[in-house]
């Protein structure tokens, strides 16, 4: 505290200001955190978010501004000296080895910098152990970081920036993926922190979360600072207005589609590599297919599965009521199927690669001649879908990694829409964006219905599966437990199935079934 009795802040950031290319990502933001603080930061992808917590961790050096920690002013921040000052961050994407295990990633970010020593395996194991345990993560510590979901993946991240004993602690989406459990042991970890001093920067596009964990709240806005609130005093109606400058009526905008015949359908379908089991379902043209379950469900397992990323061992997919083979990715795409996998970042888009050469991937042959790319049906065609998604760059040129979250999605929904699809798969198509780049794929979504898609949308959100899907099958244990249309369709019997009961269990059980 001060000579006054007020906390003092932790950290103190005074009009800082910053552009790339000409592009003002910052400008004259100030921002503070008090110790034993969580404060909320707020606001789209391309708000400025993301640069201003890079400031923060030294990644990003500043044209204008200060930065203070604990009162004392940092005259030059970069990534050796923010880890000296505690401040750790853990990301929206994990930033781990692929190869190594989940106790060497953990090791890694944990352990003092210097010359050689003896590594004792049996204490890094131990540590390991205990962190993951602290987040109620049942992980096995020897397991290779590959083997593990983005969930796990995630939770990994978590308990190595919790064994970093940080004073500042950053944390950018870290409940987009979890599951409801994962997330109260989270939250439970977060008062945990709260309650020793440690200051935490809590980033989520999930309004709903923030009343529960968040003291305070600050809205960026196309790189200014909107403003300052106590939690208490905001509701989300408050929220999404200081985010987007406006009022969002329908982030779910569904509009009624003439539907189709079957377009798509699935018989008895078994991938035992992925521990799907005897799935059945179809999709018409112009449907929003919802698929829902909780996490280890066998959702993206059978999208992998109906790409041809895995082998098909029993039943049969009919396209337009013919049996089609699919064994492999390529005679997916010859088939006109498309999916746009649930890691972007990953498996969505090259980050180093342009939004050009991103958004024509997959349909290469067709601006080729002879073997060489025509440069400039690769540049028609890309900014076509730069215009017709609203992708915000700076050019087609600009590298994916530059872009937002949203308009990276935006991207990679584009490299597939290029091959012109009539059935397209959206694995958690607004995991991790902004409300107001959630309703533009929504209402993006509408518009491929309209014109004859059938679409199967896997999401962990049952607002969003309630919101924009025609009928809903829920999946639980790597099979589809129940088929139901939205009409019919509420949070409750969702979770229920999703659970493991049938409908006609659930029938029964409120007195309608026989």
């Amino acid at each position: 505290m001060d000579e006054a009795g007020t906390v003092r802040a932790l950290l103190k950031l005074t009009n800082i200001s910053k552009a790339y290319a000409g592009i003002q990502a910052l400008r004259g933001v100030s921002f503070d955190l008090k110790a034993g603080e969580v404060h909320a930061l707020v606001g789209e992808n391309g708000a400025g978010k993301s640069t201003l917590i890079k400031t923060i961790t030294g990644a990003v050096v500043p044209d204008e501004g200060t930065i203070e920690v604990d009162g004392q002013l940092i005259d030059e921040n970069n990534p050796s000296t923010a880890r000296n000052l505690r401040i750790r961050a853990i990301y929206q994407q994990p930033a781990l080895f692929p190869d190594l295990t989940v106790t060497e990633n953990i090791a890694l970010g944990l352990e003092p910098e210097g010359s050689w020593r003896r590594v004792r395996w049996g204490r890094r194991r131990a540590q390991a152990r205990a962190l993951l345990d602290r987040i109620g993560a049942e992980i096995d510590p020897e397991t290779e970081v590959r083997r593990l979901t983005m969930p796990e993946q995630q939770l990994v991240e978590i308990a190595r920036a919790l064994g970093a004993d940080s004073r500042i602690l950053i944390m950018d989406e870290p409940t987009a993926s979890l599951s409801e459990k994962e997330v109260d042991n989270l939250f439970r970890v977060i008062r945990e922190l709260r309650s020793e001093g440690v200051g935490i920067i809590y980033i989520s596009h999930r309004l709903e979360e923030l009343p529960k964990v968040a003291d305070r709240v600050t809205a960026l806005r196309d790189g200014t600072l909107v403003g300052t609130q106590p939690m208490g005093s905001v509701n989300r109606s408050d929220l999404i207005r200081m985010m987007v400058g406006r009022e969002i009526s329908a982030v779910f905008p569904k509009r009624q589609v003439a539907q189709g015949d079957t377009r798509f359908e699935v018989r008895g379908m078994t991938s035992k590599a992925e521990g799907v089991h005897d799935v059945s379902f179809s999709v018409r043209s112009g449907e929003i297919l919802g698929l829902a379950g909780l996490i280890g469900a066998g959702r993206t397992e059978l999208a992998r599965t109906l790409f041809g990323l895995s082998p098909i061992d029993a039943g049969e997919i009919l396209l337009d009521g013919k049996p089609i083979r699919i064994a492999n990715p390529g005679e997916a795409v010859s088939h006109g199927i498309a999916y746009v996998p649930e890691d972007r970042r990953r498996h969505g888009v090259i980050l180093d690669m342009s939004v050009a050469d991103n958004s024509t991937l997959a349909v290469l042959k067709s601006i080729s001649n002879r073997g060489w790319l025509n440069f400039g049906k690769e540049a028609a065609l890309a900014a076509s879908f730069v215009e017709r998604l609203g992708v915000k760059t700076a050019s087609i040129a600009a590298p994916a990694g530059s872009l937002s979250g949203g308009n990276q999605q935006k991207v990679a929904l584009a490299r597939w829409l290029a091959t012109e699809p009539s059935v397209l798969i959206l694995d958690e198509p607004t995991q991790g964006i902004d409300v107001g780049a959630k309703a533009e794929i929504h209402r993006l979504m509408c518009d491929l219905a309209e014109r004859g898609l059938a679409i199967i949308m896997i999401s962990s959100e049952l607002p969003e599966i309630l919101g924009m899907s025609d009928r809903i099958a829920v999946m639980h244990a790597g099979q589809v437990v129940g088929l139901v249309d939205r009409t019919s369709a509420t949070q409750e019997n969702l979770l229920a199935m999703a659970l493991g009961h049938t409908p006609e269990e659930l029938a029964q059980s409120a007195g309608v079934g026989p």
